[in-house]
């Protein structure tokens, strides 16, 4: 599922796990000689340092240093990825920019182009962000309301992209039961053909039945939204990992995804509610409301019954989510133990919000009525 893409990152620049080999080696010094030359003949940028960068959840990513001192960050992407794909979502990206949002300053090319390929890669070229780190810690503190600010600031320019203007749908496609049942039976059904002994798969077929048994209770809670939800054209993977932020403040949203319609409410959810801040913050529900509070000061288009439900969205929507259960089976090589931490955590979470969505509905009906 293309929303639940962002991953916990393992590792970090200049660090190699114990799993490589020489041969990665060999093969990375080879990639990042290959990025320096594409800088120098693509970019008119000209190199004096490459070096491993953070890492990606699909690409191999790269910091260079040029000759002024500045640093660039080098997004690789693997053979067969769908680059005009890749081209709309930075497209996307510099729109939001364009509009005032936080978004790192894409290179184009000397052709104009947003992507460069040669000697077998393919790369994009973005300003690197100082001093920042990624959301992962958690929210906290006036982290709350800058993030609502931000993410209120970035739908109410995004809802003039060209791709189409906000629209209604019914909840049941922002939160599809239906659909989560016919995934989770495929999941045991697969399952069941290789029953796993132990470790992630195990857990994660357990998991898998627990919350096909619980679906009926998925399907109540998700009566309780509005009948129908705003959509309109939003970051489409703004999670943790994609959100940094310099002190108190938000320094960049990053890796948009194409542009598609998804509720802003879900998204707002999404990252404010995310299962490292919801499982580190027992005053979660007081953060989520100076969220939504500073979200509802930036974007007031959105109608406070679909703020109010923010929670239940986002509780309705992982009780839906088959992520990353699925990935046992359908990409076991995926299953890295930060994965596998993210999924328990993503569990637990789900049983918080649950336990306690009456105490943060009635903590944002007070703000918002």
């Amino acid at each position: 599922m293309t929303p639940d893409r962002a991953q916990p990152r393992p590792g970090s620049a200049g660090v190699w796990p114990e799993r490589f080999t020489d041969h990665h080696l060999n093969r990375a010094e080879s990639d990042m000689t290959v990025v320096a030359g594409i800088l120098t003949l693509f970019y008119r940028i000209v190199p004096t340092a490459v070096a491993e960068g953070p890492a990606g959840t699909t690409t191999r990513n790269y910091v260079a240093r040029d000759s002024d001192g500045g640093r660039w960050f080098v997004k690789a992407y693997p053979a067969g990825t769908d680059l005009d794909a890749e081209r709309r979502a930075l497209e996307l990206g510099q729109f939001a920019r364009l509009g005032g949002i936080p978004v790192p300053m894409e290179r184009q090319t000397l052709d104009g182009d947003l992507i460069a390929a040669a000697g077998g890669l393919a790369v994009s070229v973005a300003a690197y962000v100082e001093n920042a780190e990624t959301a992962e810690g958690g929210l906290s503190g006036d982290r709350w309301a800058a993030v609502g600010e931000t993410v209120g600031r970035l739908h109410r320019t995004l809802a003039r992209y060209p791709a189409g203007p906000p629209r209604r749908v019914p909840a049941r496609e922002v939160c599809d039961v239906k659909r989560a049942r016919q995934r989770l039976d495929r999941l045991l059904s697969l399952f069941a053909k290789r029953p796993p002994a132990s470790g992630f798969p195990a857990w994660a077929r357990e998991i898998a039945a627990r919350r096909l048994d619980a679906l009926p209770a998925a399907a109540a809670m998700v009566k309780g939204l509005p009948t129908s939800l705003t959509v309109q054209t939003v970051h489409g993977d703004l999670a943790s990992p994609n959100l940094l932020l310099r002190g108190q403040q938000v320094a960049a949203l990053i890796d948009f995804r194409p542009p598609g319609h998804r509720s802003p409410a879900w998204e707002l959810g999404r990252i404010a509610l995310d299962p490292r801040t919801v499982l580190a913050q027992p005053t979660w529900p007081m953060g989520l409301a100076e969220a939504v509070a500073a979200y509802r000061a930036a974007n007031p288009a959105l109608p406070a019954e679909e703020l109010l439900a923010v929670p239940r969205l986002a509780a309705g929507y992982m009780a839906c989510s088959v992520y990353p259960l699925a990935e046992a089976v359908d990409d076991p090589a995926a299953v890295t133990p930060e994965l596998a931490a993210y999924g328990h955590n993503r569990h637990a979470a789900m049983a918080e919000l649950c336990e306690r969505l009456t105490e943060a509905e009635e903590v944002l009906h007070d703000l918002l009525h």
